[in-house]
């Protein structure tokens, strides 16, 4: 297996959910291509056993709620505070819940997933935006869904949340990309972690998107070879 390998040497990310199975990922090949790593998490003692080098000086770990505003402004502020600038910006925390049909739902379901999967993307950029006109650029690659482009039974909440980020996505770069910030957004298919093996025991994994192949994508956005690219939704659904 082969991954695409880039140097971002001595730029500053922000990786929201970088304890997850695909932000850990992102996170490392990012920090393995020289990357200085910005890694909020509610708890952020997981984080230490993913990434060592937070002793180092080159992570910097934060206890944060990305769904708080001002959890959010207090991040970005350290990140500026250690690093001087953010340059990219990942954001990859967010979730899943299927559920009965919409009549039959719960408040809090809607509410988990709308906080986690799109008010989350809507404060961190918000916050980040700011920092990266200062310094006269950056790149967004935010994480929507397959399931943004449509809806499908059981799934409202879900679908809803990610279509909104696919929107802001839209959004920010229509309103950005004039002004040297780039903004796009995957689109992955089922993704092969160890919840959705759980979950889905019966299901053919082999036409799930491997956890890095989707790095690849992401890594791409990232770097100067998309640099053309802007408010793409790119689909990595691997052969679902």
């Amino acid at each position: 297996m082969t991954s695409l390998r880039l140097d971002f040497t001595d730029q500053v990310a922000l990786v929201t959910g970088a304890s997850g199975a695909l932000g850990s990922v992102v996170a490392r090949r990012l920090l393995d291509a020289g990357t200085r790593l910005v890694l909020p998490d509610r708890q952020p003692e997981k984080l230490r056993a993913l990434f060592p080098e937070i002793d180092g000086g080159g992570v910097l770990a934060q206890a944060s709620d990305v769904t708080d505003p001002d959890a959010v402004e207090a991040l970005v502020q350290a990140a500026v505070e250690r690093f001087g600038r953010i340059d990219m910006l990942c954001n990859v925390a967010g979730g899943f819940r299927g559920g009965p049909p919409v009549h039959q739902s719960d408040v809090a379901t809607w509410d988990f997933l709308m906080d986690l999967n799109a008010r989350a993307v809507f404060l961190v950029c918000r916050a980040v935006v700011p920092v990266m006109l200062r310094s006269g650029g950056g790149r967004i690659v935010n994480v929507a869904s397959r399931g943004a482009l449509a809806g499908d039974a059981g799934v409202a909440a879900y679908s809803a949340s990610k279509a909104a980020v696919l929107r802001l996505t839209e959004s920010l770069s229509a309103e950005l990309k004039a002004q040297g910030i780039r903004v796009n957004a995957v689109l992955p298919g089922t993704i092969d972690t160890a919840a959705n093996r759980t979950a889905m025991p019966g299901a053919d994994t082999s036409r799930w998107v491997d956890p890095d192949a989707l790095t690849d994508a992401i890594l791409f956005l990232l770097s100067d070879a998309a640099r053309a690219v802007h408010g793409a939704a790119l689909p990595v659904y691997g052969l679902g």
